[in-house]
């Protein structure tokens, strides 16, 4: 299992078209991926979860990915949510 954490630094947090990316983002793994802010732990790969962490600039967010492909995941979504977020 990996798991690493990132602030975010977007004005406005993790709104639509970030979260719509990096659902898929995460959905091009196999593993499990599990995002979770201050308020709740929602399924990465699921748009509405994303959405309704309500993450705003500054919060930060907890990835959890577990799975065959979990390191190349875990590269992978935290150089995106540098890039994006």
């Amino acid at each position: 299992m990996k798991t690493f954490e990132y602030t975010i630094t977007d004005e406005l947090g993790i709104h639509a078209r970030p979260a719509g990316m990096l659902v898929k983002e995460a959905s091009k793994f196999a593993s499990k991926i599990m995002i979770a802010s201050p308020k709740k732990e929602v399924d990465a790969k699921r748009i509405m979860g994303v959405m309704s962490m309500g993450a705003k600039k500054g919060d930060t967010v907890k990835l959890t990915i577990e799975g065959t492909d979990e390191a190349e995941a875990a590269a992978s979504l935290e150089k995106f949510l540098q890039d994006n977020l």
